[in-house]
């Protein structure tokens, strides 16, 4: 089986598995100081940092390339046909975010802190989503 989170060889996190037909995870994960958690399979996939939510697809995602920073989260994603994606940010804030580059608009965090956004991700196609303090 393979990893379901593990560092690369840039020292960026990956995480989920959206091949995989029975729910995993893995707790305590340590990066950067925080422990991680992941749970993953075709359905969904949640990551938790410190216990606090992060990031969760409908259906699950794989993740590669994510850095997250105090303004900015950034990652490439793979999974199957479309995709809804959830990230917790700060609260009430106005983000901008690009998919592949270009624009797709800027949107606000409300009090709970959640960026939701849909992607097509129909024939192995990869997408690179930057989300960044406006």
């Amino acid at each position: 089986m393979a990893e379901i989170i593990y560092t690369d060889e840039n020292g960026k996190l990956a995480f989920g598995d959206h091949h995989l037909k029975e729910k995993t995870k893995v707790e305590d994960f340590p990066f950067g100081g925080d422990l991680l958690k992941v749970k993953t399979y075709e359905d969904i996939t949640r990551f938790e940092k410190n216990g606090l939510f992060v990031y969760e697809s409908v259906p699950g995602t794989t993740v590669t390339e994510f850095t997250e920073t105090a303004d900015s989260m950034e990652f490439t994603v793979s999974g199957k046909g479309s995709v809804s994606i959830t990230l917790g940010l700060a609260d009430d804030t106005l983000y901008e975010v690009k998919e592949d580059g270009k624009e797709t608009g800027a949107v606000k965090t409300g009090l709970g802190g959640k960026l939701s956004l849909s992607l097509d991700l129909s024939d192995n196609r990869k997408a690179f989503v930057s989300v960044k303090k406006a």
